[in-house]
């Protein structure tokens, strides 16, 4: 056990060293304020303050684990071998920056809390966030800080052994939309028409009516292809189906349908089902509150895991919202438009609430890559490069990588060729650890 002493122990405190302590380097961690338990500890110890005590190993301690609310921060980011870092220390300080301070600042989501510019949806832009204008998005900071501390700790302490975490994967299938043409209703299908024929599309046309009178199977749907896949991995997929009421932004297929409900069930036979909210449920904790309860009649299962549409969300409010209905895992962290980590962490972490100044029991499943990101490159192979490095970032931390694929992304259209084989490589980094 690690044994901290700091001069008062505050929420934020606990908080940060947790993540690093216990969720990454699997060391339960305590705090202390008395010395003569401090001197008395015979296993690891470091102290967090102004001034070390002695000459035991010591960090010197940010003013932002000792605040409450928001302030106006100076942060200067450094570089620090081939990392990056804020929050300097001192020469006395064990380590060159306080890394407990930096990783609250980037779980917490500080930054989406103070002043920014939004997208169209009402987004976060990661152009807006430190990461990505200082350079350090594609790295995993507060997981590469977290294994800088432990080798001053192994340094100190030879005789502790430290736990080894392994690299795992979260495949995420996101299901805005079932189906391409089935199970549109009449007056869509007519209108789809309508569409085609007038935009000149006749190879759609013809594609339209094979799928809705069965003789081929609808572009979307590749639910069988993915449960196959789900058999032969060792690894739990989570799959997110939108169940909202159609809208402007969601045009998924109507819940009442029967077809629609037998398709959730069978998947949920053999992966995990998460409701996906829909865009107007991100304002609406009614409509959210309804949303939960259609997926838990459909699966007859409590509901443990959202994910919202577009990726939005509205901080401190969407988490609140999920808290007070029992969801327990939230998985939209992460950027659409940009691979790489948003909170800055490959490791699952407890939503902060700023405003009341505790630790929540929601669990922040962040993403790092999503399907549409990994469009923009041209070929296959850049494709491929791109998330093979990734993965390989995360594996050097012993994360968890968590890629989000759409289902219409494993299907047979032209935009989406080689999509089911990057899905295959994720797979396989599974084996290979």
């Amino acid at each position: 056990m690690l044994l901290v002493y700091t001069h008062k122990i505050t929420p934020r405190i606990t908080y940060a060293f947790k993540h690093i302590s216990l969720r990454i380097l699997n060391v339960p961690v305590s705090f202390t304020t008395t010395v003569e338990e401090f001197i008395a500890h015979d296993s690891m110890k470091i102290s967090y303050a102004k001034q070390p005590l002695s000459n035991e190993l010591f960090i010197r301690s940010h003013e932002l684990l000792f605040e409450q609310g928001l302030s106006d921060l100076d942060i200067n980011v450094q570089d620090w071998g081939m990392t990056k870092c804020f929050f300097s220390t001192s020469e006395k300080s064990s380590l060159p920056f306080d890394i407990f301070a930096a990783t609250f600042y980037l779980l917490s989501r500080y930054e989406e809390y103070l002043p920014h510019v939004n997208d169209a949806y009402g987004r976060f832009l990661a152009t807006e966030s430190l990461a990505f204008n200082e350079n350090f998005l594609h790295q995993p900071v507060v997981d590469i800080w977290a294994y800088k501390f432990k080798e001053i700790l192994q340094a100190q302490f030879p005789d502790f052994e430290f736990p080894e975490r392994q690299y795992n994967i979260q495949p995420i299938i996101d299901v805005p939309i079932a189906y391409y043409f089935k199970e549109k209703g009449l007056l869509r299908s007519v209108g789809g028409t309508l569409t085609d024929i007038f935009s000149l599309k006749f190879k759609q046309l013809y594609q339209r009516y094979q799928s809705l009178m069965g003789f081929k199977r609808d572009p979307y749907d590749t639910f069988k292809w993915i449960v196959t896949k789900q058999k032969n991995s060792k690894v739990k997929f989570i799959v997110f189906f939108l169940i909202g009421e159609y809208s402007t932004f969601d045009k998924n297929t109507n819940i009442n349908k029967k077809k629609f409900v037998s398709l959730i069930k069978y998947v949920g036979d053999y992966c995990k089902i998460g409701l996906k909210v829909s865009f107007l449920a991100l304002d609406d904790f009614n409509m959210l509150k309804k949303e939960k309860l259609k997926m838990e009649t459909t699966t007859n299962v409590p509901l443990e895991a959202s994910r919202n549409s577009f990726s939005k969300l509205n901080l401190p409010e969407t988490y609140r919202n999920l808290i007070e209905l029992e969801i327990r895992q939230d998985f939209t962290m992460g950027y659409i438009n940009h691979m790489g980590f948003r909170a800055g962490t490959c490791t699952p972490f407890q939503f902060y609430d700023l405003d009341y100044e505790v630790q929540t029991p929601l669990q922040i499943n962040p993403f790092h890559c999503v399907d549409y990101a990994l469009l923009k490159r041209h070929s296959y192979l850049d494709k491929k490069e791109d998330l093979q490095r990734l993965m390989e970032t995360v594996k050097s931390v012993n994360g968890t990588f968590a890629p989000v694929f759409h289902n219409y992304a494993f299907s047979n259209m032209e935009r989406w060729k080689g999509f089911r084989d990057l899905f295959g490589l994720v797979l396989e980094s599974a084996d290979e650890k």
